[in-house]
C-alpha cells in the first residue's frame, strides 16, 4: 500500500502548487485582459473572454505545459487598427480566419520555421508596438481621444500636453494614471508584498479605491455584460475575406501572434526544467484557441510572457495551473461584472504604458549596437517602420532589412593577382574569390579597373561560391571595355 501512497504525494504537491500559481496568474491576468481590450477599441468583457478561452481551451491542449495565453499588449495596435477600419463586428471573422491559418501551419509542421525569424525583427516589432502603444495610451491617461496612426499620435503629444493641463478633469485622470505607473514601478521593490499581490492588480486596485473615495470627474470602464459583449461573426463578414486588406489583416494576426507565441515559448522553456515546448503542437493549440475566440467575436490571443513568467515563478508544475486560471476568470466575469464599471480608464492606460515600455529593449540596445551593429539597425528600421506605416507593413520592411543585412554580410568578394604586377611584362592571372552579388559590385569593379590596362589578364572564377547575373554581366562588360582600349584581350571563362 505504501507505493501508491508515495506515488500520490507528488501529484498532490503538484496540485497544490498549480492551484496557488493559478490564483497568482488570475490576479495578473484580470487587469491586463481588461486593459488590452479597452485599448483595442473593444468592450472590456471581450478581453476576459479571450483570457478564459486561452486558459481553458488552449490550456488543455498539448504544446507547452506552463505557457499562459490570452489577449496581449503586442497585438493591441493591430487589433485597434482592424476595429477602426472594419468595425467590431468583423473582429470575429478576422480572428477565426487567423486561427484556421494557425491550425493549418501547425498541421503542416511549420512551427519550427518561426525560429528562423531574425530576433532583431521580433524585438523591433515589439519596440514599434510599444512606442505606438505608449503614444496612444498617453491620451487615455488624460481621458482625451487619440488620433489614428502612430505618427499622428506622436506628433500630437505637444498639443496633448496643452489640452491636458488646461482641464481639471484631465489633470485628475493624469494623476490617477501617473499614480498607477508609480505603483507598478515601485511594487516589485517590496518583495514581501509583491509575492502575495501582483503589481498590476495592486496598481489598479489602489487607483480604483482612490477614484471611489475621491470621486473625481474621470472616465470609467463601460460595462455591457459578458453575454451582451459576445458577438459571433455573421455570414456577410465571411464574404469580405476576399478583400485584399482583410486578407492582409488575417495574415498579420496569424503570423505576429504565432511569432510572439513561439518566441515566448523559447523564453519560458529556459525558466523551468520541465517538458520542452512542441512548437507545432503549440501552434495548433493557439489556432484552436483563436478559432474559438473568433466564434465568440473576442480578441485574438497569443502566449503572454508576463503571465507565463508569473506562472513559472509561482511554482506551477503542470498545465492545470493555466486551466484553473481560465476557470477563475470565467467565475469572475460571470459573478462580478459590475466591478469593472468602477475602474478608471486612466488606471488601465497606466498599466498599458508600463507594459509598452517593457516591450522596448532599452537595456539590450547599447550592447547590441557595440557588438552587432547590423542587428541594431534592423531592430531600429523595424520599429520606425511600424510607427510610420502600420504593423503588417512595418514587419515586412523589417524582414526585408534583415535579408539585405544578411546578404550584405555574406557577400564578401576580393581579387587575388598572380604574376608580377609592376614589371610591365607577362600576363596576369586574376582570381575572383567569395560571393559575387550585386551588393558588392561597386567594390569589385573598382578593383578590376585598378588593374593595368596594357597587360594580358586571365580571370579565374573557379573560387567563387556564388556569381549572380548582375556580376557576370558586369564582368563581361568590363572585359569588353578593356579589350576596346587596345590591350591584350581579357579571357573570361564561360
Amino acid at each position: 500500500m505504501s507505493a501508491p501512497v508515495e506515488a500520490g504525494r507528488p501529484r498532490l504537491r503538484h496540485l497544490r502548487a498549480d492551484f496557488t500559481a493559478s490564483l497568482v496568474v488570475f490576479l495578473v491576468a484580470v487587469p491586463l485582459c481588461v486593459g488590452v481590450s479597452v485599448a483595442s477599441g473593444a468592450p472590456a468583457e471581450l478581453g476576459l473572454v479571450t483570457g478564459i478561452v486561452g486558459g481553458i481551451v488552449t490550456g488543455l491542449l498539448p504544446g507547452s505545459s506552463l505557457q499562459v495565453s490570452g489577449p496581449a499588449a503586442g497585438l493591441t495596435v493591430l487589433v485597434y487598427e482592424a476595429v477602426q477600419t472594419y468595425g467590431l463586428g468583423m473582429l470575429g471573422v478576422l480572428v477565426l480566419a487567423a486561427g484556421a491559418l494557425q491550425l493549418a501551419m501547425g498541421a503542416l509542421r511549420l512551427g519550427r520555421w518561426f525560429r528562423a525569424v531574425s530576433v532583431a525583427v521580433v524585438q523591433g516589432m515589439l519596440a514599434g508596438i510599444g512606442l505606438v502603444l505608449i503614444a496612444g495610451q498617453l491620451y487615455a491617461l488624460a481621458d482625451i481621444s487619440a488620433p489614428s496612426g502612430g505618427l499622428a499620435k506622436i506628433g500630437g503629444l505637444p498639443q496633448l500636453a496643452v489640452d491636458a493641463f488646461g482641464s481639471a478633469a484631465s489633470v485628475a485622470a493624469l494623476a490617477i494614471g501617473a499614480g498607477t505607473i508609480a505603483v507598478l514601478v515601485l511594487w516589485p521593490r517590496l518583495p514581501s508584498v509583491s509575492r502575495v499581490l501582483p503589481a498590476p492588480l495592486a496598481a489598479v486596485a489602489l487607483a480604483t479605491a482612490a477614484t471611489v473615495a475621491l470621486d473625481p470627474p474621470v472616465a470609467r470602464i463601460q460595462v455591457q455584460g459578458l453575454l451582451d459583449s459576445v458577438q459571433p461573426p455573421g455570414a456577410d463578414g465571411f464574404a469580405r475575406l476576399a478583400e485584399v486588406g482583410v486578407l492582409g489583416t488575417v495574415l498579420a494576426f496569424a503570423l505576429i501572434a504565432s511569432a510572439e507565441t513561439l518566441f515566448s515559448a523559447a523564453a519560458v522553456d529556459r525558466m523551468h526544467d520541465g517538458p520542452r515546448t512542441d512548437y507545432n503542437k503549440e501552434l495548433v493549440a493557439q489556432g484552436a484557441g483563436n478559432a474559438v475566440c473568433g466564434v465568440l467575436g473576442a480578441l485574438p490571443m497569443t502566449a503572454v510572457i508576463v503571465r507565463s513568467s508569473a506562472n513559472v515563478r509561482a511554482g506551477a508544475r503542470t498545465k492545470a495551473s493555466r486551466v484553473l486560471h481560465g476557470v477563475w476568470l470565467l467565475l469572475f466575469a460571470a459573478a462580478f461584472p459590475a466591478v469593472l464599471g468602477i475602474i478608471p480608464v486612466a488606471a488601465l492606460a497606466g498599466v498599458l504604458v508600463h507594459a509598452g515600455w517593457k516591450l522596448i529593449p532599452v537595456k539590450e540596445l547599447p550592447p547590441l549596437w557595440r557588438e552587432h551593429r547590423g542587428e541594431a539597425v534592423v531592430l531600429a528600421v523595424t520599429a520606425v517602420a511600424i510607427v510610420v506605416t502600420d504593423m503588417f507593413q512595418g514587419v515586412l520592411i523589417g524582414l526585408l532589412a534583415a535579408v539585405v543585412k544578411s546578404a550584405w554580410e555574406t557577400s564578401h568578394v576580393h581579387l587575388e593577382v598572380s604574376g608580377p604586377l609592376h614589371d610591365g611584362t607577362g600576363p596576369l592571372r586574376v582570381s575572383v574569390l567569395g560571393n559575387a552579388t550585386f551588393l558588392r559590385l561597386p567594390k569589385l569593379l573598382d578593383e578590376l579597373e585598378a588593374l593595368p590596362r596594357d597587360r594580358a589578364i586571365e580571370l579565374d572564377l573557379s573560387g567563387l561560391r556564388h556569381l549572380d547575373h548582375a556580376c557576370r554581366t558586369a564582368l563581361a562588360g568590363w572585359a569588353e571595355q578593356h579589350n576596346e582600349e587596345g590591350a591584350v584581350p581579357v579571357r573570361l571563362p564561360t
